[in-house]
């Protein structure tokens, strides 16, 4: 009775709801949701859109992250003025007209899709002009449609001033759909995407300048020339570091025995040969040897021109480099494959990431192989260059003073020497993990134990290699004596370099910066390394022990960093290293004017920019001088540098291209810029690194060698103390330049098996 009861009170289920046709605004709405995610995907839709039109130029401007302002234009064939009130309406494409088109399509866009998408979150507007036109038009939309600029007005496309090309600006992206506002991330890592993109589409067509820049910034963060080659490209946007490990192969369907070099290429029509044959494809790839590690993986994909994602080709890569790079360590990869229009499918996904091929599995599997058989053939011609100092010999922990309750620090240049000649530290010394007013000592093991010896040090090592440049013909002492022979100065301690009393906000805050970026546990690191030795001089390779664990460095991108901070430390009051006699300004502008091959490519007179450069120079002489002591008289003549760090000379020979790139290079318009950018470039004269990765030979000349074995011996004696003491390392260096290659503990666990 009781469950009828409730049964009776209980309400009836409901009936079918009536099926109701969506508002045109809603489905337009949540079509744009699946092609727009952020401003970087709007932005490779816009990308896509200029190279289509045959664009050499793109420039994007950015404010907030791209979602107050994302604005790109080129310098394509433009949009007729008649197809303007259609141009954002969806499914309206000048790519496709017929179902059969899809099966040869050799554009990016096709559906139609990109321009209604972005009308329908965000302000858009478009100002074109076609190579026919005497004006350009500036049309705004709203909602796939034309809109007025102005309340009032007409909204037909105005004409108006403007270049041939287009111009495309979308305002406050996502103002009408607040949740997928709040669900993006902060403008600086959407800023960080959009540059991801630009440098990706840059690297594969290295043939269109691109250029990308936050709005009120002077200088781009983007910027590739019109024309350069892939290498060239990757060089520039991902550095000289990433640049100097890449290896180069190409692989075809016709190709059974193996990659194709640059030679056997030559002549042949690969898309002749893919028109006939439907299963054709050929890929080109740029990638990292074993030398290079970074944390994580970098793939740049592109099938058929289009950057795309496949968790299948990656997967196959990472397999190719296991048993080349360490546990942990990923590559760089750039790979472009094409194949046959009509064996691929792009309509697979709403953003075109994702496409699917013909022989998938095949073609996969012949890249990774080849890439696998360069890494193997690399790998195995590598020479290190080293010294033993991990350990397996017994060592007990240095005397402490427990027995007061603290530790007392030692004196700065005071070794830790016993009567046999051995340094030893424990790792509770080094790491910090004992505190001092324990009790009982710790027990230590014999895989947490380090012992550095002194037996192998040479008499060498105890006197100071001159470089080349410090002869007395060339340059003196801040007091103007020539400077001592090179077996009358012992070894240098690293002095004290007192930080500049300075009240100008700029470099108060580019101070402020350095400690900020600061990362504690790197900064163990460098200030408590013990020196193995160099391992590749050309690459700036060098291996430093810190406890039980062995690390390889970049010595040149620290070096970089140190000398950087150096010239923040000692701003407006530098020391100097003074030319005698004084090498002239023009002269050496003009050098390497000529040694830099953009200029001529780039359809530039050197002369005009060598004119450009030294009356720039010689404008701001006064105030070189003045902050810098970077010393040129009215005759135009270089009288002194200045000087960062003691007893350390940077190669002269970067003297040409380190004034050259003061020109383009510095910032000469914003103070804070302006002393940033030219101790950017001050720090790159002093990195020690050759203007030439050129082996020493028998053939090679003195000067060469003792160029070299001088840079060796500063290296060790000078930079790597130096970067102890001084350096402040920014986290940034974990990402390429600081990689662990062994860990004491560990070796002991695999050697136990044994």
């Amino acid at each position: 009775m009781a469950s009828s009861a409730i049964r009776a009170l209980s309400p009836p289920p409901p009936g079918p709801r009536p099926i109701r046709r969506l508002q045109e605004s809603v489905i337009n709405r949540i079509a744009a949701g699946e092609i727009i995610h952020r401003p970087a995907s709007a932005l490779k839709e816009l990308i896509e859109n200029s190279l289509d039109a045959g664009a050499t130029s793109i420039k994007v401007t950015v404010k907030d992250g791209g979602l107050k302002l994302l604005q790109i234009q080129d310098n394509g064939c433009g949009i007729r003025k008649d197809d303007l009130p259609i141009l954002a309406e969806r499914f309206t494409t000048s790519k496709l007209s017929t179902f059969s088109d899809l099966k040869r399509l050799t554009t990016y866009g096709f559906r139609g899709e990109a321009l209604a998408s972005i009308s329908y979150v965000s302000n858009l507007t478009v100002v074109t002009k076609t190579k026919a036109d005497t004006c350009a038009w500036k049309a705004c939309y709203s909602d796939g449609a034309l809109t007025p600029a102005k309340a009032g007005t007409p909204a037909d496309p105005k004409p108006c001033a403007g270049n041939d090309g287009t111009t495309i600006t979308v305002e406050n992206l996502f103002y009408n759909t607040p949740t997928r506002l709040s669900a993006l991330r902060g403008s600086s890592e959407e800023y960080a995407r959009i540059v991801d993109v630009v440098s990706k589409y840059a690297i594969h067509n290295p043939t269109v300048s691109f250029t990308c820049k936050k709005v009120g910034t002077p200088s781009p963060d983007v910027s590739t020339p019109s024309s350069s080659t892939t290498g060239q490209a990757i060089r520039l946007l991902y550095g000289q570091t990433l640049a100097k490990e890449l290896l180069h192969v190409t692989a075809s369907s016709t190709d059974k025995k193996g990659a194709k070099t640059d030679e056997q290429l030559d002549g042949e029509d690969e898309d002749e040969d893919m028109s006939e044959d439907t299963e054709a494809w050929s890929a080109e790839a740029h990638f990292t040897n074993a030398n290079y590690q970074a944390k994580k993986m970098t793939l740049l994909l592109f099938i058929n021109h289009r950057l795309v994602e496949s968790s299948r080709i990656k997967r196959a890569l990472e397999a190719a480099y296991n048993g080349v790079l360490a546990k942990g360590a990923s590559p760089f990869v750039y790979l472009s494959l094409q194949i046959d229009p009509r064996s691929v499918d792009v309509n697979v996904h709403p953003t075109k990431k994702e496409v699917h091929f013909l022989n998938e599995d095949a073609i996969i599997e012949r890249i990774a192989d080849v890439i696998q058989q360069a890494l193997i053939g690399q790998s195995q011609s590598r020479v290190y260059e080293y010294q033993t100092l991990l350990t397996g010999g017994i060592a007990e922990p240095p005397a402490t003073q427990k027995a007061k309750g603290k530790r007392k620090a030692q004196p700065e240049d005071q070794d830790d020497t016993k009567d046999d000649g051995l340094q030893e530290q424990s790792l509770e010394g080094i790491e910090g993990v004992a505190a001092a007013s324990q009790p009982a000592k710790r027990k230590v093991y014999s895989y947490q134990k380090v012992r550095t010896s002194l037996k192998d040090r040479t008499l060498d090592s105890m006197f100071q290699v001159a470089h080349p440049s410090q002869r007395p013909s060339v340059g003196e002492t801040q007091d103007g004596s020539a400077p001592p022979a090179p077996s009358q100065v012992p070894v240098p301690k690293v002095k004290s370099i007192k930080e500049s009393q300075c009240f100008l906000k700029s470099i108060k805050t580019l101070r402020a910066a350095v400690a900020k970026a600061r990362h504690n546990q790197l900064s163990e690191i460098i200030a408590k390394h013990t020196f193995v030795g160099v391992v590749d001089a050309p690459r700036c390779l060098s291996l430093v022990q810190h406890g039980t664990r062995l690390y390889l460095l970049n010595h040149g991108a620290l070096a970089a960093e140190l000398f950087y901070q150096l010239g923040l430390r000692q701003f407006g009051n530098f020391s100097r290293i003074r030319l005698d006699p004084p090498p002239d300004l023009r002269t050496l502008v003009a050098l390497a004017v000529d040694a830099e091959a953009g200029v001529a490519e780039n359809g530039l007179n050197p002369e005009d920019v060598v004119d450009r450069i030294v009356e720039m120079l010689m404008a701001r002489r006064e105030m070189l001088q003045e902050y810098f002591n970077l010393s040129i008289s009215e005759k135009g003549l270089i009288e002194t540098l200045p000087m960062l760090l003691r007893d350390y000379t940077p190669n002269l020979d970067k003297l040409p291209l380190f004034l050259m790139r003061l020109g383009p290079q510095v910032d000469w318009t914003a103070e804070q810029a302006c002393f940033d950018t030219f101790l950017r470039e001050l720090a790159f004269l002093y990195v020690p690194e050759p203007l030439l990765d050129l082996p020493l030979d028998e053939d090679s000349d003195d000067r060469a060698k003792d160029t070299h074995k001088a840079t060796l011996w500063q290296i060790q004696h000078v930079l790597f103390p130096a970067m102890a003491r001084y350096l402040v390392p920014p986290k940034t260096l974990l990402d390429r330049d600081v990689v662990q290659v062994a860990d004491l503990p560990e070796l002991y666990r695999v050697f136990e098996r044994c």
